[in-house]
This record gives structure tokens, C-alpha cells and sequence, in this order.
């Protein structure tokens, strides 16, 4: 792994100098490591499900499932003598006195594991994994193996430029890496506002085998590169709280969907693909705000698209809050837009 020492974001023209904690990722990906070696997996629920599971278990954990995907208090004794002193050293261990508990969590996907914030995720840092990350991943694959199956990215001689905006975990530019043909080059290229974030995907990235470049900041001053694949799974959430990884903005959570598939458009090389998957509160009008505010650009003749609705009801609590009372359900949609001049 890299030992950098410290990375440059810029924002507009003011550049902020971040010194790393290069100690602490190396002990987190040794980490990861180690627990990858342990065969570990485990199926990241919702947020409600999690909680039902907290209240119906009483005690501490088990194994290794139970202290990084539950994230169950624990004492020392459950894990192998070198994880527990790795988390010791990285300060990975909230300290109850007579047991523990992890302040990571770590989920699979496929072959690879990703790492991700405890439970439950109220930080204003807080890197975010769950059911939706999977139904982004599926989006992701399932559109690539689309695409090769009609030649597009079917083994190019030069890198295939691929983007994952608001990377968090790192999970949907891997799965992208990991739907590209065996030997197909590539480079991966990770933006994201939150450091935290950065940190965790280059770690999960290290460890998958997957080199990665960093664009840490505001994915809007991207502004002089092209790429042939930009994915996004955007927060698309009314938050409250303004929470990176859940807050979306105005228009019940989709204002931040919108602009970043704008942005993305004007950033796609010819035959290049811009790959989004997003949250929209449907509400009693019935009408699709995202197509209705995207149509303008995608009506060129410069481009190709395809819309679906992936899932038609998910996070149904938020309904329960005020600022939903218009909308009637929130669907998890895809949009796939294809440059062609």
C-alpha cells in the first residue's frame, strides 16, 4: 500500500492539506486482510432490521459475524489474539470496561469485503453499506455484461476510464472492475467528499487487488477529465441531520441525483456510460421528476438512454416523517445513458 503521507483536495481554487493517519490505515487493512483470511462474511439488512435483531438478542457476541456485522458488544477472548490487538493499536475498540465493541463494520459483496461505520450510522462522517448497496452493485453488473454483450468495452487496448462519484465503500467502482472482462485494463478513479470514506475504499480496494486513484472533494469541480464509465448511487434522502451519506437535498431527496447526473453527462467520452442509481419519492401526481428534469439533456441526439424501476418500495419508514407526507412510496430506479457522438 502506498504510504502517503498526506492528500491535496481542491475545492475551486483553495487546496486543503490533509495529513493522513498512514499508521492507522495500514493496521486497518491488515485488518481486513486477516479477517478475509477467516473466510468471514456477512449480509449487511436494513437499518429496521437491524434494530429488531439488536432487540430481540440479550448477551455478547459469538464470532467474528457478531462483533463486525452486528456489531454486538464482545469480550476479548472471541477474536484471534492478532485481530484484537490490530483494532487495539488502530483504535477500532469502544470500551465498556468488561467487553467491547467495534467502531467498523465489515460486510461482503461477492468475494470482497467491504469496510463500513458502526451502527448505527448517526455520524456526520458516518460511510454507509446495506441493502442498497447491493441493488446498486446488481444495476451496475448487470448493465456492463448489457454493454459487452454488444461489443462496448469488449476488450479495448487502452484503459477503461471508470468513475464511482460519492464513492463511500468503494463497492460500486470494484463491482464495476470486477464486471469488465478478465483481462481488460482499466483505471479506477474514487471521488468523494468524506476522507473517511476515501480511506475505507482504498483500503477494500488494496485488499481486492484493485488499484484505485483518489479525486477526494466536491465531484462538481471535476470539470477537465473524460471517462468511459461513471457510476453513482447517490444519498436521496430528506435528512434532517444533513448526513453525507443519506442527505439529498431539495425535492424530498432528489436535487443531489439530478445535478450529478448533469455533471456526469458533460464528463462522458464518446461511447462512454453514465450509470445511476437513485432513490424518488413517488407522490399522488404519480409523475417521474427525475425524467422530467433530465429529459432536456438526454432528448440529444448525442445520447442513448434507458430508465427502470429496480425496486418500488424501499426505506418505507421514511414515509412516516413529516416531510414525506406527499409522497406515496420511494422507489430505487436506474438510469443507464449511453454517449454516442
Amino acid at each position: 500500500m502506498p504510504n502517503r503521507r498526506y492528500e491535496v483536495a481542491r475545492y475551486g481554487d483553495q487546496y486543503l492539506m490533509r495529513t493522513s493517519n498512514a499508521k492507522r490505515i495500514m493496521l486497518l487493512e491488515e485488518l481486513l486482510r486477516s479477517i478475509a483470511l477467516q473466510g468471514y462474511s456477512f449480509t449487511t439488512v436494513t437499518p429496521r432490521t437491524h434494530e429488531r435483531f439488536l432487540l430481540g438478542f440479550d448477551g455478547l457476541a459469538k464470532n467474528a459475524r457478531d462483533v463486525f456485522g452486528w456489531n454486538l458488544p464482545f469480550n476479548a477472548a472471541v477474536l484471534p489474539p492478532l485481530i484484537f490487538t490490530l483494532m487495539t493499536e488502530a483504535d477500532l475498540l469502544f470500551n465498556g470496561g468488561d467487553c467491547f465493541r467495534s467502531k467498523i463494520r465489515i460486510s461482503s459483496l461477492g468475494e470482497d469485503l467491504f469496510l463500513h461505520s458502526y451502527f448505527p450510522t448517526n455520524d456526520a462522517d458516518a460511510v454507509f453499506f446495506g441493502p442498497d448497496t447491493y441493488r446498486f452493485a446488481r444495476f451496475v453488473q448487470h448493465s456492463l455484461r448489457l454493454f459487452q454483450s454488444r461489443s462496448s468495452f469488449a476488450h479495448r487496448s487502452i484503459p477503461v476510464r471508470v468513475l464511482d462519484v460519492g464513492c463511500g465503500s468503494g463497492a460500486g467502482g470494484i463491482a464495476a472492475i470486477r464486471a469488465l472482462p478478465t483481462h481488460q485494463l482499466y483505471e479506477l478513479n474514487l471521488n468523494d467528499l468524506n476522507f473517511t470514506a476515501l480511506d475505507y475504499a482504498r483500503i477494500c480496494a488494496n485488499v481486492a487487488g484493485i488499484p484505485i486513484n483518489a479525486l477526494p472533494g466536491d465531484f462538481f469541480n471535476i470539470r477537465s477529465l473524460e471517462f468511459d464509465l461513471i457510476v453513482s448511487n447517490p444519498p436521496y434522502l430528506s435528512d434532517p441531520a444533513g448526513r453525507l451519506y443519506r442527505d439529498g437535498g431539495s425535492h424530498l431527496g432528489l436535487a443531489l441525483s439530478l445535478r450529478i447526473a448533469k455533471h456526469a453527462l458533460g464528463l462522458l467520452a464518446p461511447g462512454g456510460h453514465f450509470l445511476l442509481y437513485t432513490g424518488m419519492a413517488i407522490t399522488s401526481d404519480d409523475n417521474n421528476p427525475l425524467l422530467s428534469e433530465l429529459l432536456p439533456s438526454l432528448a440529444s441526439d448525442k445520447f442513448q438512454w434507458s430508465y427502470e424501476e429496480i425496486d418500488p418500495d424501499i426505506f418505507g419508514e421514511e414515509l412516516e416523517q413529516p416531510y414525506y407526507k406527499k409522497a406515496n412510496r420511494i422507489a430505487a430506479v436506474g438510469l443507464t445513458v449511453t454517449r454516442i457522438k
